[in-house]
């Protein structure tokens, strides 16, 4: 890949945005049943930094789940991904979850690592004592995504499971299908077209096809490349145009001071035409009234 990839927040993004599709796939013998009434809520950056001062990651995900009918006792996931093994600290880890506990009063942790790359050699436990025995141990639950195999997941409904297909272990000759799979079960467990544009490049960022691979695709799968085009682009326009409303808002404001009501709304209905006619008459219109006028 040319460009660097921040896979710490790759990843990131995808745990606060699918808690408990994360939890079921990186560490599914804690994740909540289904069916219960489980509230996921990342614990607040702030709070860690102030509580934890240098020990502070920003990149680590501590997760708090808490069950509606109360018959259990919150319990925070701490995770974080590792893209190279060799950087991986249980000492460190270890070090987080306590603080974690101490932090939050309860003894209800679970630590949890993903491991994108090869994890063939990381410890997975630690015991702190003497020959005479061991006085402190500590475990995690390692997900190896290397050493999944992508066709116990083809057809998941697991969404962060299906986004994640590239990061397991496959045949070669199967990368193309992989990846069809992958994005496929973005295209029908996400709904919002935002999202699916930025899974849509996490899953091209994983592939990784190249330009032969790219061409198989679109002819394996034509129907499928034609709606993925056209939901990213559609998304994209969506996006360009927030960000229309977001500018010409703000070009008002400073012009004319605080927006009634009816002129936030006209600009949230408005066209991409309306939007930059609108941009244009805010240069040169003394009234509110102007910067709306049609005939201008």
């Amino acid at each position: 890949m040319a460009d660097p990839v921040s896979h710490d927040q790759n990843f990131k993004n995808i745990i606060v945005e699918y808690p408990r599709e994360a939890l079921e796939f990186f560490a599914p013998g804690e994740a909540s049943d289904p069916d219960d009434e489980a509230r996921f809520v990342p614990v607040r950056q702030e709070l860690l930094k102030e509580r934890l001062g240098g020990r502070f990651r920003a990149l680590d995900t501590p997760l708090l789940v808490e069950w509606a009918d109360g018959r259990r006792e919150a319990v925070v996931f701490a995770l974080e991904e590792e893209s190279n093994s060799r950087r991986f600290s249980l000492h460190r880890l270890a070090h987080y979850c306590l603080d974690l506990a101490d932090m939050l009063g309860t003894n209800r942790v679970v630590p949890v690592v993903v491991f994108l790359r090869d994890a063939a050699r990381v410890p997975t436990s630690l015991a702190l004592g003497t020959e005479r025995g061991a006085y402190l141990t500590f475990e995690y639950i390692p997900c190896k995504l290397a050493e999944m195999p992508a066709e116990r997941w083809l057809d998941s409904g697991n969404l962060v499971a299906r986004v994640n297909l590239p990061n397991m272990r496959s045949d070669p000759a199967r990368r193309v299908e992989t990846y069809a799979a992958a994005v496929r079960g973005l295209f029908e467990l996400e709904p919002d077209p935002r999202r699916r544009e930025k899974y849509v490049d996490f899953i091209d960022t994983y592939a990784d096809l190249d330009d032969n691979e790219r061409r198989r695709y679109e002819e394996q799968y034509p129907q499928e490349g034609k709606t993925m085009a056209g939901i990213v682009q559609r998304a994209r326009d969506e996006g360009e145009q927030q960000g229309e409303r977001k500018l010409l808002r703000r070009q008002l404001r400073r012009r004319f001071g605080l927006l009634p009501p009816e002129a936030d709304e006209r600009i949230g209905r408005a066209s991409r035409r309306d939007l930059e006619s609108w941009a244009e008459n805010v240069l040169d219109a003394s009234t509110l009234d102007e910067v709306f006028d049609s005939n201008r």
